[in-house]
């Protein structure tokens, strides 16, 4: 029997809001989360617990989710600190299934714009696990360390613009 890969996110991408409200899965990103789904087109969506913006993973990614929260909440019990396992829970399964076509096309749910600060534009960041989906003018808040994600961004904008990046 063939051992299943794991699935990692990594690299960057772009995508302007298109025609009828859509934005493109950049291709990397697509192949890992149908490779994540068994061949499924569904991108997983959730607001980012932490930052402003969303994460996406593949449905391959939730059958992890027990073990992440036997983790976090070993990890908080040994630190001594309080862990609310329900309201993790709720932030790892409370997540939107979002149908994509061959070409990434995809329609962002209506209050992932507001929970993500996301408007005309999408910035895609892999994350190993997961990847998170930003507004540019967001991510360009974040502080040290984001350097290179802000760089990346702001050279996938001005080719989108421009029309010669991939989108």
């Amino acid at each position: 029997m063939e051992a299943v890969r794991p699935i990692s996110y990594s690299g960057q991408g772009f995508s302007l809001m298109g025609e009828k409200g859509r934005f493109v899965l950049p291709p990397d990103f697509r192949k890992a989360v149908r490779d994540s789904g068994q061949g499924e087109r569904v991108l997983c969506l959730a607001k980012h617990p932490r930052w402003k913006c969303l994460i996406g993973f593949g449905l391959g990614r939730v059958s992890e989710f027990e073990a992440e929260l036997d983790r976090e909440e070993r990890i908080a019990l040994e630190r001594n600190q309080d862990y609310d396992r329900e309201l993790r829970a709720n932030q790892l399964y409370g997540f939107a299934r979002v149908p994509f076509d061959d070409s990434g096309r995809f329609v962002l749910p209506e209050r992932y714009f507001k929970l993500g600060g996301i408007d005309s534009a999408a910035f895609f960041q892999g994350g190993g696990k997961s990847f998170t989906i930003w507004n540019p003018a967001e991510l360009a808040k974040m502080g040290a360390g984001w350097e290179d994600a802000q760089e990346a961004c702001a050279e996938l904008a001005a080719q989108a613009q421009n029309g010669k990046g991939r989108k």
